[in-house]
């Protein structure tokens, strides 16, 4: 049997926009249909995703009696994609992402929410819990492990030089170029089929994590196994609304982020904390949580056999293991208030 998912004009969610800080976003709401809900969840996507990459959770979620609260983050989608510059580039930052979800919090009147994150959204959501420990009661990450702020300035270089080559193509993304040549919807289109999978006819991946995407290939890329059909083609035109800048500009925010954690209390992320790492993937290794234990106390693992794109590779697993830390951890932690 296949697993539930949404379709973007599903009749079980609401497309909404909230205005957050002086920017626009758009963001997914699903409310369970007898309209009352147990708890609110906000899931984070990454890069390079969308608020429809939850597809697969977003009805399991409702059928628990959760209210789900999906937003396409900044550069993304339905929401702003301020050019940087002029604008700030700290619209970009881990910080305003926090900001704006704890905004969107108080506009749909939830005191308390539970944050969901993939990929970068699992860096916002870490994040977001230590800026707003009385907001956020309980987080989980896919893929994404916890880093702890550093003192010391790290370069990005630095970092692929040295312990994390496979954050090579960050590099890549950071510089211009790549946005400037990659402007078609045919090219977003072969972009994001290399971003999930696509091969060129040489057989040859499309996209390393040490070097990133080979423009080369993009020529003759064929189907991409984590994205395809009309799914793709929702992707496509979706990024085709303000192109590659937006969400590029993410990876342009290392120092601003560095900055914003030197004013953080503590290193400590004082939630329960469910982390389920991808055993296949390449790029967030399960190596990178090893000590995750020393800033998260109470911290729950578990593993899905998949690559970076488990929450669409193996969502009945996914779907199993965070519906079980909601009975244990969370709902049961409410019932004994």
């Amino acid at each position: 049997m296949s697993v539930d998912k949404i379709t973007p004009d599903d009749s079980r969610i609401s497309h909404c926009e909230a205005n957050l800080n002086g920017q626009t976003y758009h963001y997914i709401l699903g409310v369970p249909e007898n309209g009352s809900f147990k708890a609110t969840v906000f899931l984070i996507h990454g890069w390079p995703d969308l608020s429809y990459g939850w597809r697969y959770q977003i009805p399991f979620l409702l059928k628990l009696n959760m209210r789900v609260v999906v937003p396409d983050m900044m550069g993304y989608g339905g929401t702003d994609a301020p050019c940087s510059p002029p604008a700030d580039l700290r619209l970009y930052s881990i910080k305003r992402a926090a900001d704006d979800i704890s905004e969107l919090a108080k506009q749909l009147k939830t005191p308390q929410i539970i944050l969901g994150g993939h990929d970068w959204g699992g860096f916002v959501v870490y994040r977001t819990a230590q800026w707003y420990p009385k907001l956020v009661t309980h987080v989980f990450s896919v893929c994404t492990p916890y880093t702890a702020p550093s003192r010391h300035f790290i370069s990005l270089a630095d970092m692929v030089n040295g312990p994390l080559p496979q954050f090579g193509y960050q590099m890549q993304l950071a510089r211009p170029e790549l946005e400037a040549t990659v402007r078609s919807y045919d090219q977003v289109k072969s972009f994001l089929k290399a971003l999930y999978g696509g091969k060129s006819a040489q057989g040859k991946p499309c996209f390393r994590p040490e070097t990133g995407i080979d423009l080369e290939g993009l020529k003759t890329i064929g189907l991409a196994p984590s994205l395809n059909g009309e799914e793709l083609e929702f992707y496509t035109k979706e990024y085709m609304r303000h192109g590659l800048h937006g969400p590029l500009n993410w990876y342009r925010t290392r120092r601003i982020n560095y900055e914003d954690d030197l004013k953080l209390e503590t290193k400590q992320v004082i939630q329960p904390v469910l982390f389920i790492s991808g055993t296949l993937d390449a790029v967030l290794t399960p190596e990178m949580s090893k000590g995750m234990e020393t800033f998260v106390a109470n911290l729950r693992r578990r593993e899905v056999e998949a690559g970076h794109w488990a929450l669409t590779q193996v969502p009945r697993e996914v779907n199993a293991i965070v519906e079980e830390w909601l009975g244990e951890v969370v709902f049961k932690a409410k019932c004994a208030l």
